[in-house]
């Protein structure tokens, strides 16, 4: 049972960005640090990656923990209610990252999933950014 009217559920959801989000933010930050200049959001590319570069045929994805079910502590939450809409919805985005992965490559691009938990360490995440990028 939901505990918010639908006006109120959908006033809540409309505030969930799709793009420019802080951590999407950030991980452009670390790769334009790197020296790097991509494309945002490309739609044409299988996936729309966060980041893309084309010539290279590389991808980033920043994956946001709990949407995408990252093996950490916010990935495993789960929702306390509408269970039986959440578990088959989080069920496609698994798979749907999967295809993904799996049609770029076939495809002839390298892809990299940064997951949001990760950005703690931007340190971290600049080292397998430039690893990835350099390779």
């Amino acid at each position: 049972m939901d505990t918010l009217s639908p006006e109120q559920r959908s006033e809540r959801m409309s505030r969930v960005r799709a793009s420019n989000t802080k951590p999407e933010l950030m991980l452009r930050s670390l790769v334009w640090k790197l020296g790097h200049r991509y494309r945002k959001g490309k739609a044409t590319i299988v996936g729309k990656p966060d980041i893309a570069f084309v010539g290279k045929k590389l991808a980033i994805f920043m994956h946001g923990c709990f949407w995408h079910r990252h093996n950490c502590a916010n990935g495993r939450r789960e929702p306390k209610s509408r269970l039986e809409f959440w578990g088959p919805k989080f069920a496609r985005n698994v798979a749907r990252d999967a295809e993904v992965r799996e049609r770029l490559a076939a495809a002839g691009w390298r892809s990299l999933i940064v997951w949001e938990c990760e950005l703690r360490d931007p340190d971290d995440v600049s080292r397998r950014l430039k690893a990835f990028l350099d390779a």
